[in-house]
Parts: C-alpha cells; sequence; structure tokens
C-alpha cells in the first residue's frame, strides 16, 4: 500500500515501503550532505544500505542509553563533514542521540544546560539543522517526541524538552521493524504500552492526547503478542508502529512515576537496563500507588485493556509481561539491593515526576522499588 502523510506534531511519512521517500525528503528539505546517526548493530545489518541515499558521513557509536560523549562526538563529525542535516535511524537510542547532535552543533555549552529540570526549555532555539528520524523500533515514539533522553557527564540521565527537538519528519516504516527480535519486540513494545499508561493517567487536561493514548493502548495490547510471536506479521507490526506513534503524540500531558524510575535505573553505569523492560516490571507497582487518586483514569485503562475492573489492573500487567515473556522483577533483570539506594531522590527530581496524578516522596519509591524488586 501507498504510505500516508499524517501531520500533528511533525510530518510523519507511514505506511509498509515508505522509506523510498527518503531521497524526495531530503531534496524538499535542502540537506545535500547529510550525517547518518545510528548504532553499530544496525550498521553490522547493513541497515543503513537501504535508505538508498548518499551520505556526507556515519557516527554509529551511539551506546544503548545515548552518553554526552555519544552526542559530542556526532556533533564533531558532523562539523568536520560540513554536513547541512542529519538523518536519525534506529531505535530511540540512536534518535535521542540524533536530537542531542542537532542542539548541540548551534548551541554551546554542556548538555545539562538544557536539560528541563535545570531551566533548559527557553534556551532551545529553532537554530538546529533539520532532522530526519527513521525508527526501526516501535516503542519511545521519540520520532514525533518533544524530548531526547541523555546521560549527561556525572552520570545522571536527562531529558531534554523542547517543540524544537522534535523532528522536522518522520518516516515510519513498518517493513523497517520485521528484523527485530521477539525480546526487543516486546521490550520496546512494552515501552508505548507505558507512554500510553501514563499520559492518560496524568492530571493535566488534555482530553484529545486522552483519546490519543486509549487508542494507542488498545492497539498495542492486542497486537504486541502477535507481533512477538509472528514477526513478520506486517499488520502486527504496522499496529504496533502506530501505537508507538500515538504513545508520543499524547506525551503532552507528562509521564509518571513509572518513567522517573526508569529513567535513574537506565543509567546506571555498571548496569545495562532496558528502559521498555524497567517500565514493564515497574508498571503493575505504580498503577497499584496511584490507584485510589484517579479511579475514573484507571476504569478507562481496564476497559482499553479487558481487564474485568480497574482492580485487576497490576496483576492483569504483571500476566500480559509473562505472556510476551519479559521479566516480572528487577532482580530478574540482575538487578541487586545496593543498586536501589541512589534511585529515590533522583527519581523525585525527574521531569516526569510532576505528572503523577498521585504525589510521591522519596519513601515511596523505595517501596515500589522494594516491591518490584
Amino acid at each position: 500500500m501507498s504510505s500516508s502523510l499524517i501531520s500533528y506534531l511533525t510530518d510523519v511519512h507511514f505506511g509498509c515501503g515508505a522509506i523510498a521517500e527518503l531521497p524526495a525528503l531530503l531534496s524538499s528539505l535542502n540537506i545535500s550532505r547529510p550525517l547518518l546517526v545510528t548504532d553499530k548493530g544496525l550498521s553490522a545489518l547493513g541497515m543503513p544500505d537501504r535508505l538508498q541515499v548518499d551520505l556526507a558521513a556515519v557516527h554509529d557509536d551511539v551506546p544503548t542509553n545515548p552518553t554526552e560523549s555519544s552526542v559530542v562526538a556526532g556533533a564533531n563529525t558532523y562539523s568536520a563533514n560540513s554536513c547541512d542535516g542529519i538523518i536519525a535511524l534506529g531505535g530511540g537510542s540512536p534518535i535521542d542521540c540524533a536530537k542531542g547532535v542537532s542542539l548541540k552543533v548551534t548551541h554551546p555549552g554542556p548538555l545539562k544546560d538544557y536539560a528541563l529540570i535545570h531551566g533548559g526549555l527557553a534556551k532551545i532555539t529553532a537554530d538546529k539543522p533539520p532532522l530526519i528520524a527513521i525508527p526501526t523500533t516501535a516503542g519511545t515514539g521519540t520520532e514525533v517526541g518533544r524530548g531526547a533522553l541523555i546521560t549527561v557527564e556525572g552520570g545522571t540521565k536527562l531529558g531534554i524538552i523542547s517543540k524544537h527537538i522534535i523532528p522536522t519528519a518522520s518516516i515510519c516504516d513498518p517493513e523497517l521493524t520485521v528484523g527485530l527480535p521477539p525480546r526487543l519486540t516486546a521490550a520496546t513494545g512494552v515501552d508505548a504500552i507505558s507512554h500510553c499508561v501514563e499520559t492518560y493517567s496524568s492530571p493535566k487536561f488534555n482530553p484529545v492526547a486522552d483519546a490519543i493514548a486509549l487508542d494507542g493502548l488498545s492497539r498495542a495490547w492486542q497486537h504486541l503478542p502477535i507481533a512477538v510471536s509472528q514477526p513478520e506479521n506486517l499488520e502486527a507490526r504496522s499496529e504496533m508502529m502506530l501505537a508507538a506513534m500515538q504513545g508520543a503524540l499524547a506525551f503532552q500531558k507528562g509521564l509518571g512515576l513509572i518513567h522517573s524510575l526508569s529513567h535513574p535505573m537506565g543509567a546506571l553505569p555498571h548496569r545495562s537496563l532496558h528502559h521498555g523492560e524497567l517500565n514493564g516490571v515497574f508498571m503493575p507497582h505504580v498503577l497499584r500507588f496511584n490507584a485510589q487518586s484517579c479511579p475514573d483514569k484507571m476504569a478507562g485503562i481496564a476497559n482499553a485493556v479487558g481487564a474485568a475492573s480497574s482492580e485487576d489492573l497490576p496483576q492483569f500487567f504483571t500476566e500480559f509481561q509473562q505472556v510476551i515473556a519479559l521479566p516480572i522483577s528487577l532482580s530478574e533483570m540482575g538487578v541487586e539491593p545496593v543498586d536501589l539506594e541512589t534511585i529515590p531522590p533522583l527519581a523525585i527530581a525527574d521531569h516526569s515526576t510532576p505528572s503523577n496524578p498521585r504525589k510521591a516522596i522519596e519513601s515511596d519509591c523505595r517501596e515500589i522499588l522494594q516491591a518490584a524488586l
């Protein structure tokens, strides 16, 4: 089928085969010397060759959780090769790194200065090179999101948030996700589910975002198990890519404690913890913590996933994790009690915490972490 153009926060070229539109899109944005930001795994698989465009340079030294050093290296490569635009190819890490590169090449100083919790919103301007995001996973939705998560110097994972961070355009081609292994399909899919759950639960008033989030949650809940068990199923892959995009479109309401906890956990230097898996582990416990603060929202979530009642949601989500073969505890992910000691204050300081439906303090975070261990 031909791709569709979806214009909401940015232009999204959506559909199987949409990658063929990249040359024309580059031309329309006057990009003749693009820097490709991707990761070594995708480079080894030959994914950059599928773009069918001439590249001025490639930056693929991007870790699972992008770091400030990877952003700086990308910005240096951009400048050294006289690039005039950026293509981001991959999951959330390469795309967030590319967002950081697009900021760094025109904005001086350390990245922490541009973090939301450090007053960075007002410092980010539209003076940035154009960025085309091409996701190869269906999870983060960062291809339409207004933020980038970067682990800055010192080891803190910070959110850089601005409408200027949103990619200039995105190409969402479900065919690019077909080769994703089952566990990564599951983990990134649960990330999309967590976005829909948390943005819908946020107390901020945005009924448009609520509707998008609930629709995305329903799509993901129905189709993620199929995408995991039937990797070649393009209908399931398409539905998951759409659900991931919807979760990020609804980001405008903010997230919550699931992400507040998973952000610092994902930045632990001696662990390599997948963000989506962390979100899946925390989700039942945060749902239980929030339940009495937003009963109407819990009922809406229960209806979207087919749970008999909102009281069943924590167990319902735990069983869903087991169906798609993801861990249901931090210990299954290799986390030890000592790893949790520094997390509560970082979680409370996270930019996602203010939009959680129930006010949380450090002791609440400690209890949730212990329950999730």
